[in-house]
């Protein structure tokens, strides 16, 4: 399945060129092509241009840029560049300049096509040629779904017309929001069902995400939900979500779950049934003085917390383990939703930023000039559009500074819960310890009093 997308460029043509042909985007200038002109930027662009001062009744537009996603590992970067190539000889009909590239740098291979809006034939537009009426992305569509079929790719059934999206941006608006964060609330809410590494690989895989689990290799686990492009790996996700952590996350889980921690901890209790301790009555003596005093500390603790017996002290930890649980997924919200936060901050910003260059680039006399004093500032506003275009597609973009106040308000409350948190812990320490040590205690003197008896 190929999504198309056409757009005009009226501006910044050696930037939009210099785009595509990215070298970290094209397996360093591996996946171009170019029919017509040159496959430098800016030389393609002169070429472009020197075409286009032949014409009369020019308009506006310089080029046209086309865009086609393709579905996960449908196509290889060389089909997607033949399929390119196709497409511009049935669209283009072999009369207009044109640089092809295909990306492999995402999730899924794509291609852009950027052609002069002015043929070399008669030196005229595109417009008046062949998009009277607007019909230009129709026709696109149409053979884009054609060239599909003839490589055996899938076609989304009735496509919206007047409108082409890329890929992603389909796939944004169906989902609702991104891969990765419903991988990690699938995963985590996996964990918790399974009480097994393995159960885990099988319950995941219920959910119909496929799950590749390779202990010899060095990506070890990697996940794909239904219709996602492409796998995931477990540690792109986050650290949380390697193979070490999936597995004691679910460790410590099933023993949370069954109010034990796992932790290893040494109690105070002297266990006097050994033969050190009956050979010498001094030592016992002093050993049943230290046991006695630890003894009555627990049952001091045991009163302040209104505990009066041991199922009580296990419903208290039991119920300290859910507290703890419930924070723990809090806090993980939380930073997810910062972390998500953070992200579309940045490009914001940076569109911010970079937004009254291009604004001064559009107004000045001597763009030319303009364009290479400011060529950094230029294709970072360019490239920052682009991923602006793939978050939100339906072009209105949130409020900065609501944003970043989200994002205060949300580190501020990880604060709070962190201190909670560190609490709890304390709380539970003091538990565990105090069961630990009652049991012991009550073991020890049952053997020291079994041993007397059989003395």
């Amino acid at each position: 399945m190929a999504i198309s997308k056409l757009s005009p460029i009226k501006s910044t043509l050696a930037l939009a060129i210099d785009y595509i042909l990215n070298p970290e985007k094209t397996d360093n200038g591996k996946y171009t092509f170019a029919y017509g002109c040159s496959l430098d930027s800016r030389d393609a662009a002169k070429d472009f241009l020197n075409i286009r001062d032949l014409g009369t009744g020019k308009g506006d537009v310089l080029a046209q840029h086309i865009k086609l996603s393709f579905k996960g590992n449908e196509v290889t970067p060389e089909e997607a560049i033949q399929i390119g190539v196709e497409l511009a000889d049935k669209l283009l009909k072999g009369k207009y300049q044109y640089v092809l590239a295909a990306h492999t740098n995402t999730e899924n291979i794509h291609i852009h096509l950027i052609f002069n809006n002015v043929d070399f034939e008669n030196y005229r537009t595109f417009e008046y040629q062949e998009n009277r009426g607007k019909v230009s992305w129709e026709n696109l569509r149409k053979i884009n779904d054609e060239l599909c079929k003839e490589h055996n790719l899938s076609v989304i059934e009735n496509p919206q017309t007047g409108k082409g999206k890329c890929y992603y941006e389909w796939q944004q608006d169906a989902l609702g929001k991104s891969w990765k964060s419903k991988l990690r609330y699938a995963i985590d809410e996996t964990i918790m069902q399974s009480a097994t590494f393995d159960e885990f690989l099988e319950n995941i895989r219920k959910k119909e995400i496929e799950c590749v689990y390779n202990p010899e290799n060095v990506i070890k686990i990697k996940f794909r939900m239904k219709g996602q492009e492409r796998f995931s790996r477990g540690r792109t996700l986050g650290w949380y979500y390697g193979e070490p952590q999936i597995r004691r996350r679910i460790e410590q889980y099933q023993l949370l779950k069954s109010g034990i921690s796992g932790r290893n901890i040494r109690t105070k209790i002297i266990d006097t049934s050994n033969d050190v301790f009956q050979t010498s009555k001094g030592l016992l003596h002093w050993a049943d003085i230290q046991n006695m005093k630890e003894a009555s500390r627990l049952i001091n603790y045991l009163t302040t917390h209104n505990l009066h017996s041991q199922e009580e002290l296990e419903k208290s930890a039991t119920s300290t383990y859910n507290d703890r649980m419930v924070i723990v997924s809090r806090l993980n919200s939380y930073q997810n939703r910062i972390n998500e936060l953070s992200d579309v901050i940045k490009v914001l910003r940076t569109y911010k930023k970079h937004k009254p260059v291009h604004e001064q680039y559009l107004q000045s006399k001597s763009k030319n000039k303009f364009q290479k004093e400011n060529a950094n500032a230029l294709l970072k506003y360019d490239d920052v559009v682009e991923k602006l275009k793939q978050m939100f597609p339906n072009k209105k973009l949130p409020n900065l500074e609501r944003l970043e106040k989200e994002k205060t308000e949300l580190i501020s409350q990880v604060k709070e819960l962190n201190e909670e948190y560190k609490k709890i812990i304390i709380e539970l320490k003091e538990i565990e310890y105090a069961q630990k040590s009652i049991n012991e205690y009550i073991r020890t003197m049952n053997k020291s009093t079994t041993k007397n008896e059989l003395e």
